[in-house]
């Protein structure tokens, strides 16, 4: 089955996690039972977004912070100098172990996933009866009453010691690697058990090989690589810029002070790494909400983390042009010397990586984790571009101009913001003037554009009632009551005519 959809209409007069109005928030939502990853791409480019399975899309117009749907383009991405700030920072940090003292005042923070889907908490809570990690939840509940700490550490050194299995590297130096359905492999590319630091000869016969792999796809490399070989970068210059993966994967001293990994497991389905390092990453979760969002220590519960981190209506894919670890939704853990430190949750799409939340140890907030985690977010976009060319596009989620702590994500240069009203997407330079002026703006200067997607043969509407499924105009005539027409309506004009007559509306 493909995609399965609640509409639950609008909701208002709820907290904003964003602006602290205790009444303001105007939203849109849906259930969502299962969903397509082409189904969920179009819905992001209409201003949809997910919190577990709940999918809302805010009401511009209205709500008190209007948040809108923001992607950088990844390939022509080049850090700033405060990112590249915080890369060094890390470089210093494994090589040396030294600990900036700068302060952190532009490290971004997202609200908590409740805010961010204020009243529609108590919904959220009432729908997920189903959760395909219910029995999962379950047991890391009873396994963390008995989990004594000679356990803990017996489980540390098995995942250290898989860690070396898998990386053979040697150097210290920061690896990705990947898991599928299988044990991860390791790249083929270049040889990693050699230090990466080149010289410029090397570097010039590296990009004529490159150039020669482009144009011959066949012989392209297989599999993730430490470090992403940069298909995507200009022809060189002699005062050409370190790019993002050279500032990233800079060669550290074979005696570095520390070792940091990132690994990237499949959340749901939950493969079989992302459930023995479930309990460990749900302690960092816990301790980010206890100390960053000062909650206590009751409030951050195993039911709370698996509904709004873990659980996904999105399907695991794997097509053969796709990427190695297929589409759906993954955590990507940051491992320091054998520890989880910090876990972007990401989804992997058709066209883009979506960012859907991040959680970090709060001991070390000095590495300014939240800026550095989506750098290597957007040099694993680029890194998955390699294979999969139409996936380019980074989505940091929602851009809130009227937010100071938000308007970080509109640093990450070049990049889009998406029109409330015809769904197309204009740089972001061409928004913040009028931004200046009004919360609410209309980004297509074009006033006779229309959105193009828009619900034009709703009778074409698929819906799913009393266990069949059926065309909108069939459903139709077998209802009398006038406002389950209005909901119909409502919801096609949100989601479009394509993922209207893809989608089953469900309908009780």
């Amino acid at each position: 089955m493909g995609s399965v959809v609640e509409y639950k209409g609008p909701k208002g007069g709820y907290h904003c996690g964003y602006c602290d109005s205790e009444e303001g928030k105007v939203s849109y939502g849906m259930w969502a039972h299962s969903l397509t990853v082409r189904d969920y791409q179009d819905l992001i480019d209409r201003g949809w977004r997910r919190s577990g399975k709940y999918v809302y899309k805010p009401v511009m117009n209205q709500t008190c912070c209007p948040q809108y749907t923001i992607r950088c383009r990844s390939l022509q991405f080049q850090p700033s100098k405060s990112h590249k700030k915080v890369l060094k920072k890390m470089l210093k940090f494994l090589a040396k172990g030294e600990i900036s003292k700068g302060n952190c005042e532009d490290e971004p923070m997202e609200p908590t996933m409740e805010d961010a889907v204020a009243g529609d908490v108590a919904l959220i809570n009432k729908l997920d009866l189903q959760c395909d990690l219910k029995t999962l939840q379950e047991s890391l509940e009873s396994e963390e009453k008995k989990k004594g700490r000679s356990a803990k550490k017996a489980e540390s050194n098995d995942l250290i010691q898989s860690q070396h299995t898998e990386e053979k590297l040697g150097t210290g130096e920061p690896s990705h690697s990947v898991e599928v359905h299988t044990v991860p492999k390791p790249g083929k590319g270049a040889d990693l058990s050699k230090p990466p630091c080149r010289k410029a000869k090397e570097i010039r016969k590296e990009r004529k090989r490159l150039k020669l792999m482009q144009q011959n796809p066949a012989g392209k490399l297989e599999g993730f690589q430490a470090h992403p070989e940069p298909l995507f970068l200009p022809k060189p210059k002699s005062n050409q810029p370190k790019s993002l993966e050279d500032l990233i994967f800079e060669s550290l001293p074979e005696n570095a002070s520390h070792k940091l990994e990132v690994r990237v497991v499949r959340s749901s389905p939950p493969s079989s790494q992302f459930k023995a390092t479930m309990l460990e990453s749900y302690q960092v979760y816990k301790r980010y909400q206890m100390v960053i969002h000062k909650h206590p220590p009751d409030k951050p519960t195993i039911s709370q983390f698996t509904r709004f981190l873990c659980s996904s209506p999105l399907k695991a894919e794997n097509p053969p042009n796709g990427p190695d670890c297929g589409y759906g939704s993954f955590h990507q853990q940051y491992w320091l010397d054998g520890k989880i430190i910090a876990v972007g949750v990401i989804d992997i799409l058709p066209h883009c990586v979506s960012s859907v939340y991040l959680y970090y140890d709060p001991d070390y907030s000095f590495l300014s984790l939240g800026v550095y985690s989506a750098l290597r977010e957007i040099a694993f976009t680029r890194q998955l571009h390699e294979k999969t060319p139409q996936l380019s596009y980074y989505y940091m989620g929602f851009y809130i101009h009227s937010c100071p702590k938000m308007k970080y994500k509109g640093h990450y240069r070049p990049s889009d913001l998406l029109c409330p009203e015809t769904y197309v997407w204009v740089p972001i330079e061409q928004c913040l003037s009028s931004l200046e002026n009004s919360k609410y703006c209309r980004f297509n200067q074009d006033p006779e554009a229309v959105d193009e997607g828009r619900s034009k043969e709703p009778d074409r509407l698929q819906v799913y009632h009393k266990k069949t499924t059926m065309p909108y105009g069939v459903y139709r005539k077998q209802q009398k009551d006038p406002s389950e027409e209005a909901a119909v309506m409502q919801y096609a004009s949100l989601v479009g005519q394509a993922c209207s007559e893809r989608m089953l509306l469900f309908r009780s």
